[in-house]
């Protein structure tokens, strides 16, 4: 939330979760992306992002972003290698972050995905065309610094 000195106007910011947020972008060969196509019941739903949320009280970045993806995709942490270094986006108005770790699967592991009830559709996704889907405004903001990354 923000206030401008002397004026009248308050701008007031959404972001899920108290402490923050987590996500993982998972990829592999090919090169693709693990996204999922956001349910219309949830926030910013009808866009794709990758598994991700809120972090519970005491909880790392890292843990959360695990934790997410086993929550919504059923992939356990043992199945990624998670590179330590996330790309963290914070909101200059509030000071809100969210924590975008890249992974990979662990090995030569097919990841087998299950979705729950928050993802309307989940799946691998070209880098080439994710620029083309509506995304979450979150991840969106990412995606530009993600696919470098991804890139190196």
């Amino acid at each position: 939330m923000a206030r401008f000195p002397g004026s009248t106007h308050l701008t007031v910011h959404r972001h899920w979760g108290l402490r923050g947020a987590a996500g993982i972008l998972v990829h592999r060969a090919g090169p693709e992306v693990l996204l999922q196509l956001r349910n219309t019941w949830v926030m910013q739903g009808g866009t794709w992002s990758v598994p991700g949320g809120a972090l519970e009280p005491g909880e790392e970045p890292v843990d959360a972003a695990l934790r997410e993806l086993r929550e919504e995709a059923g992939i356990a942490a043992r199945d990624v290698v998670v590179d330590p270094d996330p790309q963290v986006w914070t909101c200059p108005d509030c000071g809100w972050s969210y924590w975008t770790f890249l992974a990979r699967p662990a090995g030569d592991r097919t990841l087998r995905i299950r979705m729950n009830a928050e993802a309307a559709d989940m799946r691998w996704v070209p880098v080439s065309e994710v620029g083309a889907l509506p995304l979450h405004p979150g991840f969106g903001r990412s995606w530009p610094e993600l696919v470098t990354r991804l890139e190196d």
